[in-house]
């Protein structure tokens, strides 16, 4: 049996210097702009980002296990992430500095785990895009609301 396998990648401008955007990404970061992540560590350490690092997650109603498989610390972090009985793969955030802060990109590799588990995968590498867009904008406003409540 052979299924799909989709390899995607993406950029998003943040308005802060590369150290302080890799952030944005770690496990317990991205509660800051991602609308009902919340990170779950059975096994919780004193650096979330240390490679080996296990955490689960609730969100859109999959339940996935997370794995920090790199982490090159304010540069770049990447994750082993499976949604059981429907896919697999490496998610990778690189931090660059840009014009505007930072350009990060963002990569996926996933493979479906099941014929069944195709069109979601499909549907989800169609929608890459503004799902990266809808990254942007949350992190924009989480930004803002926090320079608002800092004043």
């Amino acid at each position: 049996m052979t299924t799909l396998r989709v390899r995607l990648t993406g950029t998003v401008e943040i308005a802060l210097p590369p150290e302080q955007a890799f952030t944005m990404f770690t496990p317990s970061g991205e509660r800051t702009w991602a609308h009902g992540w919340d990170p779950r560590f059975p096994s919780p350490g004193a650096d979330e980002t240390e490679p080996g690092t296990v955490f689960q997650t609730e969100h859109g109603g999959r339940e996935s296990v997370w794995i920090v498989a790199r982490c090159d610390r304010g540069k770049s972090i990447s994750y082993v992430t499976t949604t059981p009985g429907e896919r697999c793969g490496l998610v990778t955030v690189t931090c660059e500095p840009s014009a505007n802060g930072t350009r990060a990109t963002v990569s996926y590799d996933l493979t479906a785990l099941s014929p069944g588990a195709e069109g979601k995968l499909g549907r989800f590498a169609t929608s890459y895009p503004s799902f990266l867009g809808h990254w942007e904008s949350s992190i924009a406003r989480a930004m803002s609301a926090e320079r608002l409540q800092a004043d």
